[in-house]
């Protein structure tokens, strides 16, 4: 586990003077305008359920809203199981919801650093994190999988800011790509430096446990913070992170996208229950899909259309025009495929692509009609312009 830093201890500590400490309350909504408050029956007025609409449908089965921000009115049962399982899951202290993935990456970066703070951002990573990295007012420095002794060195030019952050994508959502985690741990240690994964792409598809790219790589116990979204292979709606309970205390009260933002609701929490323990009883799943991604990769080698992607279920593309790129995903919806076409600015000028996202769901047989429609339209396309 990674040292707390001074200046959380002083943070948290400074909160506690000035009477500022938020209680993280469970809070179930009831009817006639009343809530079970960590245990106790009380009139609600605490929450923006202006119609009584959240308790009325939730009475009635019906996917409800939340009420307010946790802070406010309160998580629900739900929400506290969902973090305690997370955490569980996760193999860490403590879990932190978010109402998105996006709000999850934005807040914690712009609250773990702030001006004259100093962040290092991978070229790749999510636009999540890049507006985290400029909403917090830190320096932020670039750099790349393969100048990491570039990276070394803007690390020790920053010495003397106060914090110091590493902020990388675990899966690059564009490429498939694996960050090169091992090594950007061995330079937050060897600089001092907190780092932060966003595990959204990772998250149930890689590790033995999925766990995720951290998981994978071994590294877990060495990263500062992992974030994760719930809308993927969760199969739910919602963002978290997971850490040090101390961090997450931080992140609590400071995270603006979880403090000013209504809480998940109970059907979402449910959902993400439901789907945590499929991810972590039936493995069967994984293995499938990495037996799908491994036929793909074959295939397109076979018809000449490598991918950068080496393992997971992202295999892009790589077409580089634009306008190739989309006659190439008409050609294949055409044949009744749907790949979507990623132009610029998602992606860098020159490597649009089709973005091929695989799930357990599928079958071999799927992948292999996806690999001869391939073949078909993307060499069809070539003889066009040939």
């Amino acid at each position: 586990m990674t040292p707390e830093p001074d200046w959380l201890t002083d943070a948290l500590r400074s909160l506690e003077t000035d009477d500022l400490v938020r209680p993280h309350r469970e809070v179930e909504l009831l009817p006639s305008g009343r809530c079970r408050a960590d245990g106790e029956v009380l009139l609600d007025f605490s929450s923006n359920d202006y119609l009584g609409l959240a308790r009325d449908l939730r009475q009635e089965g019906i996917a409800a809203g939340a009420g307010a921000s946790p802070l406010v009115s309160g998580r629900s049962p739900d929400y506290c199981r969902l973090e305690k399982r997370l955490a569980a899951f996760e193999n860490t202290d403590a879990a932190l919801l978010f109402p998105t993935g996006f709000a999850a990456n934005t807040g914690t970066v712009a609250a773990l650093v702030g001006p004259g703070d100093a962040i290092f951002s991978h070229a790749d990573n999510h636009a999540s994190l890049i507006d985290g990295c400029r909403l917090s007012g830190a320096r932020i420095h670039v750099f790349t999988s393969h100048r990491l002794d570039q990276l070394a060195s803007k690390l020790g030019e920053a010495s003397g800011a106060p914090r110091r952050l590493i902020v990388t994508d675990g899966v690059f959502s564009m490429d498939g790509v694996l960050a090169p985690l091992e090594s950007l741990c061995d330079l937050a240690e060897k600089f001092n430096s907190m780092i932060l994964v966003d595990e959204a792409h990772g998250t149930g598809v890689h590790g033995a446990n999925g766990r995720g790219s951290c998981e994978l790589a071994g590294v877990e116990d060495r990263v500062t913070l992992r974030v994760g979204t719930l809308s993927k292979a969760v199969g739910s709606t919602g963002g978290f992170v997971v850490g040090d309970s101390r961090f997450i205390e931080y992140l609590w009260h400071k995270a603006r996208t979880q403090v000013f933002s209504t809480a998940l609701s109970p059907a979402s929490c449910a959902a993400a229950l439901d789907g945590l323990e499929v991810i972590a009883n039936e493995p069967q799943r994984r293995e499938h899909l990495e037996r799908l991604a491994g036929r793909l990769r074959d295939h397109l080698r076979r018809i000449n259309l490598p991918t950068p992607s080496t393992t997971g279920a992202i295999l892009p593309v790589i077409l580089g025009d634009s306008r190739q790129a989309i006659a190439a995903a008409n050609g294949l919806r055409d044949r009744g495929f749907f790949v979507p076409a990623i132009r610029p600015p998602t992606v860098r000028e020159g490597t649009a692509r089709l973005r091929i996202s695989l799930s357990a769901a599928h079958s071999t047989d799927d992948i292999d009609q996806l690999a001869d429609a391939l073949d078909f339209v993307v060499g069809t396309e070539a003889q066009k312009r040939d």
